[in-house]
Order: structure tokens, then C-alpha cells, then sequence
């Protein structure tokens, strides 16, 4: 007779390598909208204040953007 353990440590393993890997992807997903969220909201905010719309919207959408990919640099490397 082969008394060998039963299947459900391997089920376990993938179980927890497939939720790592959605909290992960899931992880990237927030931290680019929020960053895109916040600068699109501060140049939104500086524009109605200094009267000086779309130029800090845009500049300051591109700044969230740029953080955006840092951050995203950041998280790949960490992993």
C-alpha cells in the first residue's frame, strides 16, 4: 500500500500562490488609480482657485501619471 499524504497540501500551495498573485495585480490596479485620482483632483482644485484651466490639470495629471509608474517600478522590483 502506498502511504503517501493526501492531495489537499498541494491544493492549499495554489491556493495561496493564486491569491498572492491577485493581491498583487490588484495592488497595482489601486496604486495607479490612486495616483492618477490625486493629481487629476489637485490640478482640479489649483485650476477653479487660479482661474487657469486645463493647464494644472493637465500638468498635474502628467505629474500623477509619472508617479503612477514610479510607483509601479517600485512594486515590480519589490517582489
Amino acid at each position: 500500500m502506498n502511504d503517501s499524504p493526501p492531495e489537499k497540501p498541494k491544493k492549499k500551495k495554489r491556493r495561496g500562490e493564486a491569491l498572492r498573485a491577485m493581491q498583487f495585480i490588484s495592488e497595482i490596479g489601486v496604486t495607479v488609480a490612486v495616483c492618477l485620482f490625486i493629481g487629476v483632483f489637485i490640478g482640479r482644485f489649483l485650476d477653479e482657485r487660479l482661474h487657469t484651466s486645463p493647464w494644472l490639470l493637465l500638468t498635474f495629471s502628467l505629474i500623477g501619471a509619472g508617479a503612477a509608474f514610479k510607483m509601479l517600478l517600485e512594486v515590480g522590483t519589490k517582489k
